[in-house]
């Protein structure tokens, strides 16, 4: 017992000893050139922030009646942007509600145009439901 032990102990440290170290860079603090934010008691806030690396984003928000019985829910709209790894400039608009979120951006993908008469059978699927059980 005292083998298998030792064993699997020599095993773990020859792994370990085998994997390399592992340095993490330091990280570099970044500068927040600028900054606001407004909380009301009611919901509705606004803030906003830009920091010396190039990160710029804002929001604001505030609680609407939705759906059919009106309960509230936050409806914001906000944007942000940044420089990628590969250099690519970022810059997201969107907005969120009760649906999700909403985001736009031309580096998002963007689905490919349904043609019309896929368009027009998908309308009158949805316009003329069949039961559940009925099988055709």
């Amino acid at each position: 017992m005292k083998f298998l032990i030792v064993s699997l102990a020599l095993v773990a440290v020859a792994l370990a000893q085998h994997s390399g170290p592992t340095y993490k860079q330091p990280v570099q603090p970044v500068a927040i050139l600028k900054q606001a934010h407004d909380f009301s008691p009611e919901g509705s806030y606004n803030y906003a922030y830009e920091t010396e690396n190039g990160i710029v984003a804002a929001e604001q928000g505030s609680p609407q009646p939705v759906g059919p019985k009106g309960d509230p829910a936050v409806i914001s709209q906000g944007h942000f942007q940044y420089t990628a790894p590969d250099g690519t400039p970022i810059a997201v608009q969107y907005t969120a509600d009760e649906n999700g979120f909403h985001p736009q951006g031309a580096h998002l993908p963007v689905a490919p145009h349904v043609p019309e008469l896929i368009q027009k059978a998908v309308a009158y699927v949805l316009a003329h439901p069949q039961p559940e059980n009925q099988h055709n």
